[in-house]
């Protein structure tokens, strides 16, 4: 399991994705809008999400904004952040 993937540089993601053994699975998990990566760098999860499209093999799954349930003082901890700037 790969979570937080949007932090991943390109060479990463590639070196996590050669590392399938035979029989095994990966589940990477991410959201290509919360990058902390720097602006000039690309995310390693964004470039996998294209080069990986047409492969059978590979499964996306894309949720929307009401899939997303978090306990409820989350968003009273954004709305601080968001009005403490």
């Amino acid at each position: 399991i790969l979570d937080e993937a949007q932090n991943t540089t390109i060479p990463q993601m590639k070196m996590f994705l050669t590392r399938m053994g035979n029989g095994s699975k990966m589940v990477i998990t991410g959201d290509p809008s919360q990058t902390d990566l720097p602006r000039d760098q690309a995310s390693g999860l964004g470039d996998a999400l294209i080069k990986l499209k047409d492969l059978d093999e590979i499964g996306f799954v894309n949720f929307a904004q009401n899939d997303i349930i978090r306990h409820h003082l989350v968003a009273k901890v954004i709305a601080a952040y968001e009005n403490n700037k």
